[in-house]
């Protein structure tokens, strides 16, 4: 189940980016949808029956630190982009 807590926030970040179009609430959603993705596939390789492992807690606090460091990497990115200088901005126009 640790694909469950990513995947919660990349249900919730789709709902908001639907209604807002934020391109940084975008970097945020497909990085919980790719968090999700990987904790169904590594169930499946480790053939964990019906994708729940046997200690569940523990599984869902591994999900709880996914998320975390999905969320710590996705405010990487927004501080990086935000020192972007201008100037490059308008070398690309």
């Amino acid at each position: 189940m640790c694909y469950g807590v990513p995947a919660v926030g990349a249900i919730v970040t789709s709902v908001l980016w639907n209604k807002t179009r934020n391109t940084r609430l975008g970097w945020l959603n497909l990085l919980f949808w790719g968090g999700a993705l990987f904790g169904v596939i590594d169930h499946l390789w480790n053939k964990e029956l019906f994708l729940i492992s046997k200690n569940l807690a523990s599984d869902l606090m591994l999900g709880a630190v996914i998320t975390a460091v999905i969320f710590a990497s996705w405010l990487f990115l927004v501080l990086a982009d935000k020192k972007k200088p201008v100037a490059a901005e308008c070398a690309k126009a």
